[in-house]
């Protein structure tokens, strides 16, 4: 199932790009080109490849340019660099920031492939050290390999031995629980509580004793003394899932606990001091929630030192195939099942479907295809039933098809129209306003008369 390496060949010479993926197609690789800088900066971020061969000299924006540019990402793939007569001293110096190689014109065949085996080669063993740094419980083990998922791992590796608070921020399923765990276990509270607060499940009634404790008799009901999680959490980390849920009250607490350290039972005059590194999560837009005066804003930038966001499953295509095989394993290992291939065409499917519900969908539908499907390969013909919204990957386009009258079919585009942009701003409604030349008020209208939201619609 190991996908085949994505090279991109970046050239203004036809000749050199049609000659160089003759070659690399031939031995297997994926080939993706570009015949200017400003377009080859956009593939290596958008496609992700794993190694890259770049021109020198070029029109608009030269190599050089766009080996910097390249080279400033996390993660950056090894860039071997294409030189031709004249600019071999300017290719020495192009190693010197960073590229592996240099190449001369015109280019032989075998000295491409050996550098290509080597820069690969290497390029393997550096992602292994670096995940070899972060180490996962294997009941909440991250499994990927795309490069929207490194970026998230670069993040935990820099956030988890520091004190500072994290603000966790994705769609419902994509993770958020994991990627609070995986800083808590790589952290220097590792041996310490890591307590779990989910804010959306707990009446509104009983949040603050949940968090903060109470004594007995503090109020009806308070038959016995509780220890809040503030308090078990001490030494270690708390982790407050679904935060945008609190009330302003709970926030105010909060926030008192993030600036002095200090938490009060209901029902106790004395104040307790607690070491806590605090850890939170949301599937809202906060910002938002600040503008409506749902969320206080000094909270928001206390939880906020170190945002990061876990990017949606059809963001990540490239987690998909690991994820299938990490979840049959689990599966048949944990139900002493026997465990079923997927053929390349479901996986196809798999990888073009909008995973609206993220890794916990794909995880349920897999559980779903194990029991059902009675031969020992699942193929695309076995999915018809089990993928929701057959299939259609979120902004794609079936307004014409669905829409009975003109009225219906502009209501519609406009309703995809928002969506898209709302998704593009990462539901920032102030952005996505300025994007689309709009007030925000008006903005605000369109979302309530097309009952637009980010749970619904992310």
């Amino acid at each position: 199932m190991s996908p085949k390496p994505r090279v991109l060949i970046v050239d203004d010479e036809e000749a050199i790009r049609s000659t160089l993926k003759m070659i690399f197609e031939y031995e297997g690789y994926e080939c993706i080109l570009a015949a200017n800088g400003p377009a080859a900066v956009k593939m290596a971020e958008r496609e992700a490849p794993d190694l890259v061969f770049l021109d020198i000299k070029m029109p608009q924006m030269d190599g050089m340019e766009v080996l910097k540019t390249i080279k400033d990402g996390e993660g950056s793939p090894p860039v071997v660099i294409l030189s031709g007569h004249g600019t071999v001293k300017t290719a020495v110096e192009a190693t010197k920031l960073g590229a592996y190689d240099f190449i001369e014109k015109p280019p032989e065949r075998e000295r491409i492939l050996l550098v290509a085996r080597n820069a690969l080669s290497q390029k393997r063993l550096v992602e292994e050290n670096r995940r070899l740094r972060l180490t996962f419980d294997d009941r909440h083990k991250m499994v990927g390999r795309s490069a929207a998922l490194e970026r998230v791992w670069d993040a935990v590796r820099r956030a988890a031995p520091t004190n500072a608070t994290v603000l966790i921020t994705g769609e419902s399923g994509v993770g958020k629980e994991l990627v609070a765990r995986a800083i808590h276990r790589n952290s220097l509270r590792k041996d310490e509580p890591f307590i779990q607060v989910n804010c959306a499940a707990i009446p509104e009634d009983l949040i603050e004793s949940e968090l903060f404790g109470h004594e007995k008799g503090s109020f009806t009901g308070a038959t016995e003394k509780q220890i809040g999680k503030f308090e078990l959490a001490n030494k270690g980390t708390i982790f407050l899932d679904e935060v945008g849920d609190m009330s302003l009250r709970t926030q105010a607490k909060v926030l008192r606990v993030l600036q002095e350290g200090e938490v009060e039972r209901i029902g106790s005059a004395k104040t307790l001091q607690v070491d806590v590194r605090v850890i939170a999560a949301t599937n809202k837009n906060l910002e938002e929630a600040i503008e409506k005066d749902e969320f206080r804003e000094d909270l928001f930038f206390r939880l906020s030192v170190i945002p990061i966001r876990v990017p949606p499953l059809r963001e990540r295509p490239d987690d998909i195939e690991p994820l299938v095989e990490h979840f049959v394993k689990q599966f048949a290992s944990e139900n002493n099942f026997r465990t079923k291939s997927f053929s390349v065409s479901a996986l196809d499917a798999f990888k073009r479907h909008g995973w609206r519900g993220n890794v916990r969908e794909l995880r349920n539908t897999l559980e779903r295809l194990l029991i059902m499907v009675e031969g020992d390969e699942v193929d695309v013909d076995d999915l018809a039933d089990v993928l929701r919204r057959g299939g259609d990957t979120p902004g794609s386009t079936g307004t014409a098809d669905a829409a009975g009258t003109l009225k219906d079919f502009k209501e519609s585009a406009e309703r995809l129209f928002l969506v898209q942009k709302l998704r593009e701003c990462r539901w920032n409604i102030s952005a996505t306003a300025t994007a689309i030349g709009t007030p925000r008020s008006n903005l605000y209208k369109k979302l309530e008369q097309y009952q637009i939201s980010q749970e619904k619609d992310g």
